[in-house]
């Protein structure tokens, strides 16, 4: 039976019900209520199985938010929620409240809205990624910025057990003149086994988000296979941040050339395989019952 495919970067988020400090009118049409029915005819088109479901606010209601839809939707095979890393102890009893809850799989925080790029060197930051490698949990990088990407074999250094992903490969920079740094920094963070890249958010870097081709983002891609390998890629549609980059099935018809080049083991692997092992997802959450454990 062929592997599930899991979309390993999805969202879900409610202004009325918990607070997004970056959501506003400049993010039309997604400034509303955005749930997963409205993504639903889309993924199963796609033939998408399961999604992941990721923080989208560094508050506790948007984690509620998330929960209320997997409760009501078994495609969601897991979420990657908040803790306040910055206040370990509040972290460790969170992640202390998720033990045993299958459905709770990563840790995330918006780093990139943060005016300090060096957050995650702060002390007590450090000891709440501390707190997050004894748990066992991976954490969702939010690279944007160059100083982001250089950060990451400096905490791979300090926590050596600490699974960690980058998010939309960094932002890397399509429609643009040059790869660099982006190029080296990406390969340098690469280097280093326990990190993963999500084949997310690829979109144009010139201001119109929507200005990209296969073409424009090919070079992307074929970067993050030849330092990552497909073993360390995983697909994410990056609903519905990508309805401003042209809409789900956009974004996804767009990858399909590019997955299409690779062989039917690499394309299960990138597309379902490796978001399962690196979030440990709960074989029964995602059809696979009778599969070992990972």
């Amino acid at each position: 039976m062929p592997f599930p495919v899991i979309d390993a970067h999805q969202h879900v988020w409610d202004p009325a019900r918990a607070e997004y400090s970056w959501l506003g009118p400049q993010h039309a049409p997604i400034d509303g209520a955005m749930s997963f029915e409205q993504l639903q005819p889309e993924l199963e088109a796609a033939g998408v199985a399961y999604t992941l479901q990721v923080q989208s606010a560094d508050n506790s209601d948007d984690s509620a938010v998330m929960r209320e839809s997997a409760a009501a939707h078994p495609e969601v095979a897991g979420i990657v929620g908040w803790v306040p890393l910055d206040r370990p102890e509040e972290a460790a009893a969170m992640l202390e409240g998720w033990r045993g809850d299958s459905l709770m799989v990563g840790v995330r925080n918006l780093i990139h809205d943060r005016a300090d790029a060096d957050w995650l060197l702060r002390p007590e930051v450090d000891e709440g990624l501390a707190v997050l490698e004894e748990a066992g949990l991976p954490f969702d990088v939010v690279a944007v910025l160059p100083r982001h990407l250089e950060l990451i074999p400096i905490i791979a250094e300090r926590h050596p057990r600490l699974r960690m992903v980058i998010d939309h490969l960094s932002k890397p920079p399509i429609g643009l003149d040059s790869w660099e740094p982006w190029s080296t920094l990406i390969a340098e963070a690469a280097a280093v086994p326990t990190v993963f890249g999500k084949v997310t958010g690829l979109y144009s870097a010139t201001g119109d988000e929507g200005a990209w081709t296969t073409d424009t983002v090919r070079p992307a891609f074929e970067r993050a296979l030849e330092v990552f390998g497909v073993e360390r890629l995983m697909y994410g549609g990056d609903w519905p941040v990508s309805v401003l980059a042209g809409g789900y099935t956009r974004v996804w018809q767009g990858l399909q050339p590019l997955f299409a080049e690779l062989s039917e083991a690499d394309r299960e692997q990138l597309l379902g395989r490796t978001a399962a092992r690196f979030y440990a997802l709960d074989p029964a959450r995602i059809g696979r019952a009778g599969d070992a454990p990972n």
